[in-house]
């Protein structure tokens, strides 16, 4: 059966009741449907013009706009086939972002006259622009999903009653439902059908349960940091039933506990892409299914991370087969083998450093992980196998929390609020910076993300992907005091000749041949210096502080040039403060004047043959201090 003809569950096990069943039924039928439907195009059509722009794809007329007031505000303006668009927007002073209001965005026909924003006429129009270059269907298609299915989440109402601000960081990840505010395609989630959304998004917040399979251990791996009992804790996360079903299983095939690996998977995975990957193995019996675990979980912002109902037990990361800005979410059986070996790595050079303790920063440990192994498997099903079983189990923030501490993810922070029709209402950090002041407050945001990325870059030689979704703000009435990072087991880079302990290097699982083919940006280990210096500029200023000092910007009237001043303060007053790293201060330039950074949406129109990046301005480079030594 195709998730399309699945059977939904009665409207009294979905929160929202009836009309909330009949509308994910019948996706569309209603006109509380639509009525989000011309925002949300003009957002993917302007957030998409907006990427082409950025990225040099497109040629543009930028007219400065000095009677708004703001500083940087532009009309941009470009002729694409018989049409002209024309939007309202900012050349920004981050990188020279640039940053469109996508309520602006007016299309005007062959005669000026007015057309209503269309994601369909828009592709035409691009495609016409582009000439022999054709826009692939894949990238239409993620387009067009995420249309689809931001529409359908608007509609859905908001989860929660309470002052957004006073909830938990896991309630938070249902609430913030913007997404990545660069990507064009922020919500495809291509594989889900509506009702798969509806039972999966993190939007909707509906209680899951993940399955469990019986594994050989042939067939399998398995890894956990040191001391951590993995067989107790999946068996706590499996619960008695499973475990019963496991009993039986064992005495059937005459096998021993220690035979076998439990392995959970996500229910969409299991009913859509595991069956025919591994029908060999479910006939013969050898893999079984067990059922239904009786933990509850809802699903992150990542969607395949999930939380459980039952505070401070571990996140759990699975595999899934769907594509979500543009990306594949599978789980590799060496990033699963990596995730504890590299929680153990960086927890031991946080716990020997004096500056670190200090800071009471945090890493979210991926503490245990299982995977199908897929050399076990015969060579014509590896590219089947590879990757569509696997789980790791991530530490909960709940466990570092002191009382009266909250958490709130660090992307969050510059979104909006929701009104009972789930538009935006007002920024979701207005009362803190009216509590504690706009400077002040936005001071100690800086200082607490900024000191763990340049410490582990300068102190140790360690690059981490800690873009907004990647950190995690533990803050006392909205005061921010220190910051957790996650997803580690392919979130750090590092070169092993620059490291400043490489006595205590970790052995890592290499990745396979295949897989660096397929995606030659996913490593851990480089001798290119750059390239650990911008895995971490790359998401943690380009992405994380940029979207940030934009945000302000707009919303309550702090310079980006002031912004990124008070980075370079804390830069700075760092590096006078730990003399002893100024070799690794110029190896790793983070005033340097360009940086390196992916373009995502060339990517998506013209492939992976060659490289396809943007050199930005760093905006940081105004600030560089005097020369240091140098490699």
């Amino acid at each position: 059966m195709s998730s399309h003809e699945r059977v939904l569950p009665p409207a009294a096990a979905i929160e929202g009741g009836p009309d909330a069943l009949v509308a994910v039924s019948t996706p569309f039928a209603s006109s509380g449907h639509w009525r989000h439907h011309a925002r949300i195009e003009q957002r993917v059509v302007g957030q998409l013009l907006q990427t082409l722009l950025y990225e040099d794809v497109l040629p543009y007329d930028a007219v400065p706009e000095p009677e708004s007031g703001i500083s940087g505000a532009t009309t941009f303006s470009l002729a694409l086939g018989n049409r002209r668009y024309r939007v309202s927007g900012w050349q920004c002073h981050s990188f020279q972002l640039i940053r469109l209001e996508h309520s602006t965005l007016v299309v005007k026909g062959t005669e000026e006259t007015s057309a209503s924003v269309s994601l369909q006429r828009f592709i035409e129009d691009l495609e016409a622009a582009l000439g022999d270059v054709a826009v692939q269907p894949g990238f239409v298609n993620e387009l067009t999903q995420t249309l689809i299915k931001d529409v359908q989440s608007s509609a859905w109402p908001v989860p929660f009653h309470e002052t957004p601000q006073t909830l938990d960081a896991d309630a938070l990840e249902q609430y913030f439902t913007d997404a990545h505010s660069y990507h064009p395609c922020y919500k495809s989630r291509l594989g889900f059908s509506l009702q798969d959304n509806q039972r999966y998004g993190p939007e909707f917040g509906q209680p899951l349960h993940v399955w469990w399979l019986a594994v050989p251990i042939r067939l399998a791996h398995r890894g956990a940091v040191s001391g951590l009992a993995l067989a107790d804790r999946v068996a706590e996360d499996a619960g008695p039933r499973v475990l019963a079903r496991l009993d039986d299983y064992l005495a059937r095939r005459r096998l021993a506990r220690d035979d076998v690996v439990l392995m959970p998977v996500h229910p969409w995975q299991w009913e859509n892409a595991l069956v025919p990957v591994l029908y060999p193995e479910l006939a013969s019996g050898e893999i079984a299914l067990l059922g239904e675990g009786e933990a509850t979980y809802t699903a992150q912002q990542s969607i395949r991370t999930l939380a459980p109902r039952e505070s401070c037990k571990p996140y759990l990361k699975l595999a899934m087969s769907i594509t979500n800005t543009s990306s594949t979410r599978i789980l590799a059986r060496h990033t699963v083998t990596n995730g504890p070996i590299i929680t153990q790595w960086l927890q031991r050079l946080i716990d020997t450093d004096a500056t670190a303790k200090a800071a009471g920063f945090v890493i979210l440990g991926e503490v245990a992980g299982v995977a199908l192994d897929e050399r076990a498997f015969p060579d014509a099903r590896y590219d089947d196998v590879y990757g569509k079983v696997g789980a790791i189990w991530r530490q909960n923030i709940g466990e570092f929390l002191q009382d009266g501490e909250q958490a709130v993810p660090f992307n969050g922070l510059s979104q909006f609020t929701r009104d009972a029709e789930g538009a935006p209402a007002v920024p979701f950090i207005a009362p803190w910076v009216e509590r504690h002041g706009l400077e002040a407050w936005t001071r100690q945001l800086v200082h607490v993300a900024t000191l763990p990325i340049i410490h582990l870059l300068f102190a140790e030689g360690v690059g981490m992907e800690s873009h907004g979704q990647n950190i995690v703000v533990i803050h006392r009435d909205g005061w921010p005091l220190r910051v957790a990072l996650k997803d580690l087991h392919d979130g750090v880079r590092f070169c092993p000749s620059h490291l400043a302990r490489p006595e205590l290097a970790p052995a890592l699982e290499p990745v396979p041949a295949r897989h660096a083919a397929l995606n030659r940006n996913s490593f851990i280990v480089t001798d290119d210096l750059e390239a650990v210096r911008d895995y971490s500029c790359d998401a943690f200023f380009f992405i994380a502080l940029a979207e940030m000092a934009i945000f302000l910007q707009r919303h309550f009237g702090l310079d980006e040039p002031r912004f990124w001043a008070m980075t370079a303060e804390e830069i700075k007053a760092y590096q006078r403060s730990h003399p002893q790293h100024a070799k690794r201060y110029r190896c790793f330039d983070v005033f340097a004047p360009r940086w390196e950074v992916e373009a995502l949406t060339r990517r998506r129109l013209f492939g992976d043959d060659a490289p396809q990046v943007k050199h930005v301005p760093n905006p940081l480079a105004v600030h560089a201090p005097g020369e240091e030594a140098s490699c």
